[in-house]
């Protein structure tokens, strides 16, 4: 009996120590387990090196409003067991990934982009056959995981990859992001029968509060083309040294010393808030391609603003626990009290469930707005991530006619099916404008940018509280009034075809028009004319054809099949029919991009493991920086209150279960336990 107390007492110091809330799972639970991620514990087996990925390092460089980024993973086996590593990672929802080499020892393979099936029949042809090899895949357009197999005992293999995105301005200022970390997803995707691009969010990750295993490095070149008046790092410590009024260089302090676990974010502005404005064109054997981008006016206050109902959507689930909760909190403080006494507004919180403040929206006076501050100061955080069914609660809420009806959406977007939440926007975009704020160290900005996307507005994001405020002063001038409506865009002297997007929708914010698209014949004498309204009348604008001066105009084709692809999939409303995922599988293979249906493979044809014998090991990810454990347990079942405590030791009876199995299976196999599903 001494034993059995020893061994639970043990169990529950582990339970403590890692900060885990043990919970019964409901009936339904047990039954169909879902894809979800779990946390990570070291469990010390020798021969096995769960921590394969040893850095990674990345290089960026700006010409005008091109980066172009190479993105270097060094993988090692420290163990003395052959592995095959699967890695996890984000990139930029803009980023056009059109590159990947492998290098084993002195030998560089360069990788082909296959049809995504293709690839993975190739990659694991290779891996049974004891080859290294590699398989870049997209699981959703930020989320992106890499697999290398064959990695022996003491040897390294180093993967880069390239990618390039087009930087469009806001109010002046130019913004460069570089997702470090994918921050736990909540899911109810069943475990069973699961597809192949879901998997990706059963992830291990490490507890709370530890160093992020990998080293990280980024270094960033700019040649802004223009004189530059201000350059910060908003998320990091950095070095930024001038070569002259237009160059720079930034790099990372030496005092970061684990900068994995959050955005980079590189800002700067050109003096006088001037927009890099013309046409960059690329003339290639078979295409020519064009990116246009235009200044727009200056914003105009104007007087005459109709009523507004705004609903703000709030997640106050698990992941949203600390820090990106207290800003969420500063955030809405700042908007709700902002609101003018003709208008009226809601509050929807979800978790797992919805609370809505007032069955019908209230007068934005000073005893509603006191009323909804506190309903927001009274929350801390926990459950899962029901996005979708907030978004049905708030949209069906009764409306007024008069009022025009703003959907405002806080989360961290940690969430695994957001083509659900872009198609419920779609459907009601006739009598709704929808806005979204991403709160959070590591947004997911896939559903963030196509929330904003979908509903034809400007995305937010906050990754500090200090930056709170800021935030919620602009997005008021934003929704005043459009800085340009009705616009309508004329190529004349020269043929354009295959334009993305097709219809340019109002600008709320004082950003570039963007248009890019292909173009026939001579285009020397070409001209663009804009119009549209603005709050003091017409607007209008011709651009003769001189070019935009960049040296990385051959990122164009890349660039506008990215564009094309962010119609055809990114936020892709009605699910894919044959006809488009042939269009997204023909893009990838002749611009050579990796898409959800092609993939990048590289096979080093020197057999290295005759056996094809190896340990499949999940790099665990750290949490986000301000974010809790409660991110990992908030997706699973919440009990009843008063089976918490039995939860707790049905949970620890489990794990001593597991635990004298998988020892017995140690000793016969020399595997161990790898993780806690929690």
């Amino acid at each position: 009996m001494s034993t059995i107390v020893l061994r639970v007492l043990c169990m529950f110091v582990l339970v403590s120590t890692l900060g885990l809330s043990w919970t019964v799972p409901a009936p339904a639970a047990l039954a169909e387990k879902t894809l979800s991620p779990y946390f990570f514990i070291e469990n010390g087996e020798e021969g096995v090196d769960w921590l394969p990925l040893k850095s990674t390092e990345v290089a960026v460089v700006i010409n005008a409003v091109i980066a172009q980024v190479k993105v270097t993973q060094h993988y090692a086996n420290e163990g003395t067991r052959p592995i095959h590593a699967r890695y996890v990672f984000p990139a930029s929802t803009r980023a056009a990934v059109h590159g990947m080499r492998m290098q084993v020892g002195e030998q560089t393979v360069v990788a082909r982009i296959q049809e995504r099936q293709a690839a993975t029949r190739t990659f694991q042809a290779a891996k049974q056959g004891g080859k290294s090899a590699s398989l870049l895949t997209e699981e959703r357009p930020n989320v992106f995981t890499m697999q290398v197999a064959n990695i022996l005992p003491g040897e390294a293999i180093r993967i880069e990859l390239t990618y390039t995105e087009l930087l469009v301005p806001t109010d002046g200022t130019y913004e460069f992001v570089y997702p470090t970390v994918v921050g736990p997803r909540y899911s109810t995707v069943p475990e069973a029968g699961a597809e192949d691009h879901h998997q990706w969010l059963k992830n291990p990750y490490l507890p709370e509060g530890s160093q992020s295993a990998p080293r990280f490095d980024i270094q960033t070149q700019v040649a802004a083309g223009l004189p530059i008046a201000e350059m910060t790092c908003a998320s990091h410590a950095a070095e930024i040294a001038y070569a002259d009024a237009s160059s720079a260089s930034v790099r990372l302090a030496a005092s970061e010393n684990n900068a994995g676990n959050r955005d980079y974010i590189l800002r700067y502005r050109l003096t006088g808030r001037q927009i890099q404005t013309g046409i960059m064109r690329y003339s290639g054997e078979k295409e020519n391609f064009f990116v246009m981008m235009v200044q727009p006016p200056e914003r105009v206050a104007t007087e005459t603003i109709m009523p507004r109902e705004y609903l703000f959507v709030v997640d106050v689930s698990g992941s949203m626990h600390g820090f990106p909760l207290d800003t969420a909190k500063v955030l809405l403080r700042r908007l709700i009290g902002g609101l003018r006494p003709v208008d009226r507004f809601n509050l929807v919180l979800f978790a797992g469930a919805s609370q809505v403040l007032a069955p019908a929206s209230l007068p934005a006076d000073t005893d509603n707005l006191a009323r909804a501050i506190a309903l927001i100061d009274r929350q801390e955080g926990g459950g899962g991530t029901e996005l979708r069914r907030a978004m049905e609660t708030a949209l069906a809420l009764p409306s007024t006619e008069a009022m025009a009806r703003c959907v405002v959406v806080v989360t961290d977007g940690f969430i695994g099916l957001e083509k659900e939440v872009f198609a419920l926007i779609d459907r009601n975009l006739n009598r709704t404008n929808f806005f979204a704020f991403g709160i959070g160290s590591s947004v997911n900005r896939h559903l963030i940018e196509g929330l904003a996307h979908i509903g034809q507005s400007e995305p937010f994001v906050v990754t500090e509280p200090d930056e709170a405020n800021a935030a919620a002063e602009r997005f008021r001038q934003y929704i005043e009034a459009p800085v340009l409506s009705h616009i309508d865009i004329k190529y004349e002297g020269w043929e354009v075809y295959d334009l993305e997007p097709a219809r340019v929708p109002d600008l709320f914010a004082r950003r570039p028009l963007v248009v890019c698209g292909k173009w026939r014949g001579d285009a020397s004498s070409g001209k663009v004319r804009i119009t549209g309204t603005t709050a003091q009348g017409a607007y209008d604008q011709t651009l003769a054809l001189s070019p935009l001066e960049s040296s990385a105009t051959d990122a164009l084709p890349y660039l506008w099949a990215r564009t094309r692809l962010v119609r055809l999939s990114d936020f892709d409303i009605d699910g894919e029919d044959d006809d488009t995922r042939g269009q997204i599988t023909s893009l990838g293979l002749t611009y050579h991009l990796l898409t959800p249906h092609t993939a990048f493979v590289a096979v080093d044809e020197t057999v290295r493991n005759p056996s094809g014998a190896g340990e499949d090991v999940d790099q665990p990810l750290p949490l986000p920086k301000g974010v809790s454990h409660l991110a990992v347990e908030g997706g699973h079942a919440v009990p009843e209150p008063g089976l918490v405590f039995m939860g707790g030791l049905l949970g620890l009876g489990v794990l001593a279960a597991w635990a004298r199995r998988h020892r017995g299976r140690s000793r016969r196999s020399g595997r161990a336990p790898r993780r806690i599903s929690l």
